[in-house]
């Protein structure tokens, strides 16, 4: 067993057990201001693409149209969803994921099944590693990161991965998470992935061996 994948299961086994309270608390409060049911289940890509159930807490309503359509996210959004969602809390869950094995601490956040065949070659390195509660693009500006940046922050994360490189990354979401629950955080929408056909040809979206990635203090490999 890697000293990752052990930092892995003792931390989450940490988080669930001492955190039980916590977690019956938030999804009382889900139950009651959101409704049921209080988890939220969905299919993204782990490791080399394998499908996984990736659960969280709820953090919007099943509100519909005159038509039975979902409305859009954001309209689907209460305040008390959107500040789980500030501070972290609708992610808890995700820590029965990484006991599992299908999620680490640390690696790509997993996306959308529908995006993977959209991956360029370079880009789809993003899932030789099992996908993350946190990572590069999200101590990286993430809510402010085009596409292909946040993808060229995973494949240099892939390329340069160390215990040292997670445990930077680990207390950086933190003091982010920290900020955030101080401050109104906006209900920022990304645009869903469609793909990039540069980066499909081949041009332009390879992973710069002597460029590391904003926010890593100028590291290459290692943050220290």
């Amino acid at each position: 067993m890697s000293v990752k994948r052990f930092l892995d299961i003792i931390v989450s086994l940490g988080v669930l057990t001492l955190g039980l309270p916590v977690l019956l608390v938030v999804g009382a409060l889900v139950r009651m201001k959101i409704g049921s049911p209080v988890l939220f289940w969905h299919t993204r890509p782990g490791l080399q693409g394998k499908p996984f159930r990736l659960v969280k807490f709820r953090s919007m309503t099943q509100a519909r149209d005159s038509q039975g359509n979902l409305l859009s996210d954001e309209a689907r959004t209460t305040p008390f969803g959107q500040r789980l969602r500030q501070t972290g809390l609708d992610e808890i869950p995700e820590f029965w994921n990484i006991l599992r094995g299908d999620m680490s601490l640390v690696g790509p956040r997993p996306l959308l099944m529908e995006y993977v065949p959209r991956y360029s070659p370079e880009q789809a390195r993003r899932m030789l590693v099992r996908p993350g509660l946190t990572g590069m693009a999200q101590v990286s500006g993430e809510s402010g990161l085009e596409w292909n940046e946040k993808f060229r922050l995973d494949v240099w994360y892939v390329d340069n991965q160390s215990l040292a490189l997670d445990l930077k990354i680990i207390f950086k979401t933190a003091a982010i998470l920290f900020k955030r629950a101080h401050v109104d955080a906006s209900k920022h929408v990304p645009l869903p992935f469609l793909g990039d056909t540069a980066a499909k040809d081949g041009a332009g979206d390879k992973v710069a061996a002597d460029a590391p990635p904003r926010g890593c203090g100028g590291m290459t490999t290692t943050p220290f």
